[in-house]
C-alpha cells in the first residue's frame, strides 16, 4: 500500500485529518515522567494511545529524539504505531535533503529503520536528491512530503522570493509546488508542506495542486486556525490535508492528567477541523 492509498485508509477510518506531531522536549514532559530513563518512550506511547483514534496520523520530528539519543526509543515507537494502530499514518519528519548516495542513506533510514510511510524532504537541492526516497521506499512505497510554504516567519527569506518574468515571475514556493505536482509525483507518492499560518498561499497552492495531499502544521501554538486551513486548503473531496498540532496537544497538561488532557485538546481540534466547509 503506497503512501496515498494508506492515507484514503486513515482518513476513511478516523473521519479525520488531525495529525498528532511527537516532539518530545524533556523540559517540557509531565512531572511524573520527570527524570524517568524511559520517559520519551513512555510519553510518545501514552499520547499515541490517548489519541490514535482522533487523528489520521502521528509525525515523530526525528531531532527531538535524536539530539537526547533517543533513536532506539523512536524505532520502537514507529514499530508500536504500524502494529498497534494499522490505520495511522506514520510521517517521519526529518527534513532531508542531500545528494547521491547520502540520499539514499537517509532513505534507508526513514523507510528501513523507521517503517515511515513519509517522510519529510527539503527540495531545493533538486530532483536528483530526492529520487532514492522513490527508489527506496520498498514495497509500501513510501512518500515524498516536500517542504513548499513553511509556517515559520523566516520562510519568507527564500520562499516568497520571486523569479524573474524569463523564469515565470513567480514565487519560489509556486515553482516548488509545481515540480512536485507535475514533475515528482510521476516518481511516486507526494505532498507538500504549507503553513497553516499562510492562509492565501495555502488556497494559491492547492489550486495549482488539486490532487496533493498538504501537510500543514502551524496549528495550536503557532497560531494557525483550524477552520481557516480546512476553509482554504482542502481538496475537492473535502479531504486532502494533515493538520499538525504538536505542543498544543502534547503539553495541554504537566500533570497526571496528561494523556486525559492531550485527548482533550486533539478532540477539540479534530472536531474543528471536521465543521469547517471548504471555499469553493
Amino acid at each position: 500500500m503506497g503512501f496515498h492509498a494508506q492515507l484514503e485508509r486513515s482518513w476513511t477510518a478516523s473521519s479525520s485529518m488531525l495529525c498528532v506531531g511527537l516532539d518530545p522536549d524533556p523540559a517540557r514532559l509531565p512531572a511524573p515522567l520527570d527524570g524517568a530513563p524511559d520517559a520519551i518512550e513512555r510519553f510518545c506511547r501514552a499520547i499515541i494511545d490517548a489519541t490514535a483514534d482522533l487523528v489520521c496520523s502521528f509525525k515523530p520530528q526525528f531531532a527531538y529524539f535524536a539530539s537526547q539519543r533517543a533513536e532506539h526509543a523512536l524505532e520502537r515507537i514507529c514499530v508500536y504505531i504500524r502494529e498497534t494502530y494499522p490505520d495511522v499514518t506514520l510521517i517521519l519528519d526529518a527534513k532531508r535533503g542531500d545528494i547521491g548516495s547520502t540520499a539514499e542513506h537517509y532513505a534507508r533510514e526513514a523507510f528501513g529503520r523507521y517503517g515511515a510511510h513519509a517522510v519529510t524532504v527539503n527540495p531545493y537541492l533538486g530532483t536528483d536528491s530526492v529520487e532514492p526516497f522513490f527508489t527506496h521506499a520498498g514495497n509500501d512505497g513510501g512518500g515524498v512530503i516536500a517542504l513548499c510554504r513553511t509556517s515559520n516567519p523566516g520562510g519568507d527569506d527564500f520562499q516568497s522570493l520571486v523569479t524573474a518574468p524569463e523564469h515565470g515571475g513567480k514565487p519560489i514556493y509556486m515553482h516548488v509546488t509545481e515540480r512536485v505536482a507535475n514533475e515528482w509525483s510521476q516518481l511516486g507518492d507526494c505532498g507538500l508542506v504549507v503553513g497553516a499560518t499562510y492562509p492565501a498561499e495555502l488556497a494559491e497552492i492547492r489550486a495549482a495542486a488539486p490532487g496533493l495531499p498538504f501537510l500543514v502544521p502551524g496549528v495550536g501554538a503557532q497560531g494557525g486556525d483550524a477552520t481557516t486551513v480546512v476553509e482554504h486548503g482542502a481538496d475537492a473531496t473535502a479531504r486532502g490535508l494533515i493538520v499538525s498540532s504538536s505542543r498544543a496537544v502534547l503539553y495541554a497538561s504537566s500533570d497526571e492528567d496528561f494523556a486525559d488532557a492531550a485527548r482533550a485538546e486533539a478532540k477539540r481540534t479534530a472536531q474543528a477541523l471536521a465543521l469547517a466547509d471548504p471555499v469553493d
